[in-house]
């Protein structure tokens, strides 16, 4: 295919604190080793001084701009879907979206997140015991990532999260989706996560504009592994603290990365090199 029959891809990323974000420059790298003319712009709710009330502007706006495409992140993931013509079967399943084609004057919702967490398990933690996990978060995210959790396998998983009524409705959507009983909400961290064999945050604790942890490190323990979705910085206060005692941990690095590989084809319509983006990735974080 010469460069002038190559599709050109203009996409953005809508969300709350993204200056740091490492996905424009996977795309636009990507772009460039394929020969497809390709913008990424980020749309940072905090530097416009925006919330997540501007999104029926902010999507007629790139419409109106001729968007390929836009990634959707924290706290968006949920909120777009009312705004939305269509989803996949899997954005409808998870309840929350990260990537919206627009095309043809349709706006299409797809989650790529879901199987970018699965994707990370398989290569980052093979093998490890998944018969009760602890996840904290029941946001956008946390339901994309609880859908591959029960996906590959976990027998039992107990959700913590500050508001229980998303808490409840994430549970339920599980439950419908993989049987009675295979999630169900946290009741007492404590003792729940000294039971587990795994721990997994989906919450945005522990970003660098968010420092700390999502729970008590006294509470980890060595027969735990540990996976993290935050990806900047990528050893994040609860990595640390787990790596210390010895855990198996997976950085949020994989998902960001193999999320964006599915994204990259759903705006181009060409296959990305996911080793590639994965080593571009690595290469801007050290």
């Amino acid at each position: 295919m010469t460069k002038n029959s190559q599709p050109s891809v203009l996409a953005g990323l809508i969300g709350a604190g993204i200056q740091a974000s490492r996905t424009p420059a996977l795309h636009e790298h990507e772009g460039d080793a394929l020969g497809i003319r390709y913008l990424y712009r980020l749309i940072d709710l905090d530097a416009l001084k925006l919330d997540i009330h501007a999104l029926p502007e902010l999507l007629k706006g790139a419409e109106q701009m001729s968007f390929t495409g836009l990634n959707i992140t924290y706290p968006c993931k949920q909120a777009i879907i009312p705004l939305l013509d269509e989803l996949s079967d899997e954005a409808r399943g998870i309840g929350a979206v990260n990537t919206v084609v627009l095309k043809d004057g349709k706006r299409v919702g797809h989650n790529t997140d879901c199987l970018g967490f699965a994707e990370g398990l398989r290569r980052g933690l093979p093998g490890v015991a998944l018969r009760r996990v602890v996840q904290m978060g029941a946001g956008g995210a946390g339901a994309a990532v609880a859908h591959a959790l029960l996906s590959e396998g976990v027998d039992q998983l107990s959700i913590f999260e500050v508001d229980p009524s998303r808490a409840q409705a994430l549970v339920d959507n599980l439950n419908t989706h993989f049987g009675d009983g295979r999630a169900v909400v946290g009741s007492d961290l404590a003792n729940q996560v000294a039971a587990a064999d795994g721990l997994v945050n989906t919450t945005p604790v522990g970003m660098a504009k968010l420092p700390g942890m999502p729970l008590p490190a006294q509470y980890l323990h060595t027969g735990l592994w540990v996976a993290e979705i935050v990806y900047f910085p990528l050893e994040t206060e609860l990595l640390k603290e787990a790596r210390a005692l010895g855990c198996r941990t997976l950085d949020g690095g994989t998902m960001a990365v193999f999320q964006a590989v599915k994204a990259f084809e759903l705006f181009s319509g060409v296959t990305a090199d996911a080793e590639r983006m994965q080593a571009h990735f690595h290469s801007m974080n050290g």
